[in-house]
């Protein structure tokens, strides 16, 4: 495992994971470099902890509830004060190796206590440029002591002590396996979205159920030019309106104490 600790502060590794086991040994190649590298493992039933135990000691379970609260309980045991934390669809670029490594020599350089990544998003086997993903950002470099993840079920983001900075290379990432997994993946999202809306919505209506998914799929396809995607850009759209109505008719079924 490669690691060059000369002039600069130690990394953690943080990898949160789940029935991964596709992805896990190229995630974990790609954050070989760090001092150390903690699994948080969701009790997985395939071959993921086998795989990570190839890679690192430290290993540790925790029955998943949601992603914010997972990601929460794990932060504070690492070792370093500096956590990258990549999810297991995501990799380090070696361009984004070396930009970390150098941030690292001086990493609260303007009281920066975090730092946002872009990312390379893929779906369906092609690169996606526009469809709403080009400016897509994830906070994953940050101080331990100085940031935590705010309280939301799903698109949790980090809360910081301080100035954050931005990173110019990216992490490689692809959501996508198969479009069965996909879909049944949003199915699960809006299922915790419906807890997060339920505090802020008031009376469903129509506007719910046909204006705001009409509109999901309008601003993904059209004004933010999914179209020039292709057909991934084309599903982006509408899956972007079947996960918005999927919400609503969840927060209706919440509300009645139905599933």
């Amino acid at each position: 495992m490669e690691k060059n600790t000369t002039h600069r502060e130690k990394v953690t590794a943080i990898i949160p994971c789940y029935n991964e086991e596709h992805n896990m040994k190229e995630v974990l190649e790609s954050v070989s470099f760090a001092d150390e590298i903690m699994v948080v493992d969701s009790y997985s039933t395939d071959r993921s902890v086998e795989i990570a135990k190839k890679y690192t000691d430290f290993i540790i379970q925790r029955e998943f509830d949601y992603p914010s609260t997972q990601k929460n309980w794990a932060i504070p045991q690492a070792n370093n004060e500096w956590i990258l934390l990549v999810d297991a669809d995501e990799r380090v670029t070696p361009e984004l190796k070396s930009e970390v490594l150098e941030v690292l020599k001086a990493p609260d350089k303007d009281n920066h206590v975090a730092y946002w990544i872009k990312r390379m998003n893929h779906f369906m086997g092609e690169r996606i440029h526009y469809s709403g993903w080009r400016n897509d950002k994830v906070i994953r470099l940050f101080h331990r002591d100085k940031c935590k993840y705010d309280n939301r079920h799903v698109h949790e983001e980090i809360v910081t002590e301080g100035k954050v900075g931005m990173l110019h290379s990216k992490f490689y990432h692809n959501t996508y396996t198969t479009f069965d997994a996909y879909i049944s993946k949003l199915n699960k999202y809006a299922s915790w979205q419906a807890e997060d809306y339920d505090k802020k919505t008031g009376k469903l209506t129509p506007y719910h159920f046909i204006i705001k998914p009409f509109w999901g799929f309008f601003k993904h396809y059209v004004i933010q030019s999914g179209f020039r995607d292709g057909v991934p850009g084309l599903v982006i759209g509408y899956v972007q309106c079947y996960a918005v109505f999927m919400r609503y008719i969840k927060l209706w079924l919440l509300r009645r104490n139905r599933k």
